[in-house]
């Protein structure tokens, strides 16, 4: 989904679910969903932040052997955070990619890898920068 269709009536938490329904079925990970923005944020923001889920999905599906990944993308007073985890391999990820996304909104990118247990990476946009 690009920015122009993020500005109709769709928001952020939709296409993050439309995404997610897309792409379980053809990666064969299952998907839990932990928390949904409820309220909106601005269309650069929101096609940032869902392109960078889309980058996230494909290393989970390129290199983690993951059975489940788990998605919360949250808004609060302090800014938006985004967090997949997935209880694959846990082993390292090339996170350049999403570091590059976060940055260009002013935000940045951490990765917890534990492994035999899974990937943890969160992004977060302060407030000020979205």
């Amino acid at each position: 989904m690009d920015e122009a269709r993020l500005r109709g009536e769709r928001g952020l938490a939709e296409a993050i679910e439309e995404c997610l329904g897309d792409w379980s079925p053809r990666s064969g990970v299952a998907v839990e969903i932990w928390a949904l923005p409820s309220v909106e944020v601005p269309a650069p923001v929101a096609a940032g932040v869902l392109a960078a889920l889309r980058e996230a999905l494909a290393l989970v599906e390129r290199a983690s052997h993951a059975r489940t990944v788990s998605v919360a993308v949250t808004v609060s007073g302090a800014g938006l955070r985004m967090t997949v985890s997935d209880d694959g391999t846990g082993q390292p990820w090339d996170v350049t990619e999403l570091r590059a996304r976060f940055a260009a909104l002013g935000g940045r990118v951490s990765v917890n890898h534990v492994p035999g247990h899974g990937t943890t990476v969160s992004g977060v946009i302060p407030s000020a920068r979205r």
